[in-house]
């Protein structure tokens, strides 16, 4: 049997907590590995690695009713029975479709039917930190969470044909879909959090739905030193359920300066957030060898 790449995920519980800053960073430290910008809804992580694409396609996602005029008699059973107000007798709105098909069932004359639509685009680029997997949906999409896995999917073939032992995941934030299929199988879950009261909430929240999987996981708070008191609650939340903290991370503006600058933190700037990042995935390293 071959054996797959290990893959690590990086995930938080909300927006805006460090998470694609860490990623990005782990990208220009490890070796040998392919990276996924798996939060597809809000893809950013090309913006820092300067991707240069190789590789597309088109990603059919969700299903809408399709009309067919010739048999259309005008009759407005469709209109009637959607609840979602996406068809009239004359036209269907595919952004408030929802795809349930209760109106191709309503039709008496069989003039409707549900048809994919192109939902968004997959691509497969180089980088200056090796290639990169990534997407993006088009406003309003749906199906992200399918979108993500045949992101992950594109990595793991890259992976096993130029023998790449690692793929490092940034996931989405929250629990929904997307964090789910960001996280299915994978070796190792890292939550990025801060202490905020909606950082800690939301922390515990992402961190329920890895145990639900069974899947190791450890923590990195960033801006640690914004609340120290919520810095504890967060030290204290994980001990008790066995998470380990691999890092305590204080603001530092240059981070947003290397955001700015399009170019990974570690490679920016030498300070403690910089040295924070490079200890925390020697840490990282470690568990994922075990």
């Amino acid at each position: 049997m071959i054996k797959g790449p290990k893959q690590l995920t990086v995930v938080s519980g909300k927006g805006g907590t460090g998470k694609t800053t860490a990623l990005a960073s782990f990208a220009a430290l490890a070796q040998n590995k392919v990276l996924v910008d798996a939060d597809v809804d809000a893809a950013n992580l090309h913006l820092v690695l300067n991707p240069t694409m190789i590789e597309q396609g088109e990603f059919y996602g969700a299903q809408v009713a399709v009309r067919d005029p010739d048999l259309c008699q005008g009759c407005g059973e469709c209109e009637r029975r959607c609840r979602f107000e996406a068809i009239t007798t004359t036209e269907v709105d595919e952004l408030a479709c929802e795809g349930c098909g209760i109106c191709v069932l309503a039709c008496p004359h069989k003039a409707l039917k549900l048809q994919s639509v192109a939902c968004g685009k997959w691509y497969v680029s180089d980088t200056p930190y090796g290639p990169l997997a990534h997407a993006n949906l088009l406003p309003a999409a749906e199906s992200s969470g399918r979108l993500v896995t045949i992101v992950r999917q594109k990595a793991e073939d890259v992976a096993l044909a130029q023998g790449l032992p690692l793929i490092l995941i940034d996931g989405s934030p929250g629990v929904g879909c997307t964090a789910v299929a960001a996280l299915a199988d994978v070796d190792l879950a890292l939550i990025v959090t801060e202490p905020s009261l909606s950082g800690i909430h939301d922390m515990e929240r992402v961190s329920e739905l890895i145990a639900h999987f069974g899947i190791p996981a450890a923590v990195l708070i960033n801006k640690a030193d914004i609340n120290e008191e919520n810095t504890q609650r967060i030290r204290d939340y994980c001990a008790e359920h066995g998470l380990a903290v691999i890092g305590a991370l204080p603001y530092d503006e240059s981070v947003t300066e290397a955001m700015a600058k399009k170019v990974p933190l570690v490679e920016y700037a030498k300070g403690p957030v910089a040295q924070g990042l490079r200890a925390a995935w020697a840490k990282l390293e470690r568990m994922l060898a075990d």
